[in-house]
């Protein structure tokens, strides 16, 4: 790290990013806090770090090496331009969905070096993806700067064309929902099959969880680790029938809900 950290905004991911951050040995004096909701304040004080209720409460020759804005897309017209003036010692590193990198550009200024980039929840237990942009004033350090700090909470990855950022966030930044609503279809048809809602939902969430865990940790594709759970003939193979029914199986579904995510990005972005 070649200078201080500067979060603006520390709620439930940036608090996650600031946990990761400091468990990788980033020093708590070296991570200045820009919160004015009092609760999440008082717990990011608690971690020693610096916190400041507004801008113009952050020390005078502060120079930090990255500026991360953590706020919700709403609030950024009000929050983003009032951290300008570190446009020649930082990096500015965006978290917030649906936010261009023209618009950070029109808040900092044409020279600022931005990097859009698009989390997603499992964040909050480090075990998240992400995957960043940058515009063209972003050097080769401060691309591994903010590559070091996203990785705190999982995987990175990059892109240079902005405009797969809406694939992004459709597919991984939405993707956990998708992956909740499974999780609630499972355990409901558990439960018409016969089995307790509580008994329904802890096999569907220890499923889900496991399943997934084993796909991350496998060498082998997600579609031979299917083939390899299905016996021919068997039980298995009687419920991918339906799954995969050609008309309106679930791939159909899933590429139709991406499809109205990544649309529904691209709307927001020119509202932004």
């Amino acid at each position: 790290m070649s200078g201080p950290v500067l979060l603006v905004g520390c709620g439930k991911m940036g608090g996650a990013m600031l946990g990761g951050w400091l468990d990788r040995g980033l020093a708590a004096d070296s991570v200045h806090i820009v919160e004015p909701f009092a609760d999440n304040a008082a717990a990011a004080a608690k971690l020693g770090v610096n916190v400041y209720n507004a801008p113009g409460d952050l020390p005078a020759d502060l120079a930090p090496a990255v500026v991360i804005f953590a706020v919700k897309p709403q609030q950024m017209a009000d929050a983003a331009p009032a951290f300008s003036g570190f446009t020649a010692s930082a990096v500015y590193l965006s978290i917030a969905a649906g936010t261009p990198i023209s618009t950070f550009e029109n808040f900092l200024g044409s020279d600022a070096a931005i990097v859009r980039s698009m989390p997603n929840t499992p964040a909050a237990v480090r075990r998240g993806i992400t995957v960043a942009c940058p515009n063209d004033n972003v050097s080769d350090e401060q691309r591994a700067l903010c590559h070091d700090m996203l990785e705190a909470v999982g995987d990175v990855g990059w892109v240079d064309d902005e405009g797969l950022i809406d694939a992004v966030t459709a597919t991984s930044g939405s993707g956990p929902a998708y992956v909740f609503l499974l999780i609630e279809c499972l355990a409901k048809a558990g439960q018409e099959a016969g089995l307790s809602a509580e008994m329904a939902m802890q096999l569907a969430a220890a499923t889900v969880s496991g399943a997934g865990e084993l796909a991350r940790q496998a060498d082998d594709e997600a579609a031979v680790l299917r083939k390899n759970v299905t016996s021919p003939g068997g039980t298995t193979a009687a419920a991918l029938e339906v799954l995969m029914a050609e008309s309106d199986g679930l791939q159909q579904l899933m590429t139709r809900a991406v499809a109205a995510a990544a649309d529904r990005s691209r709307e927001l972005a020119k509202l932004a």
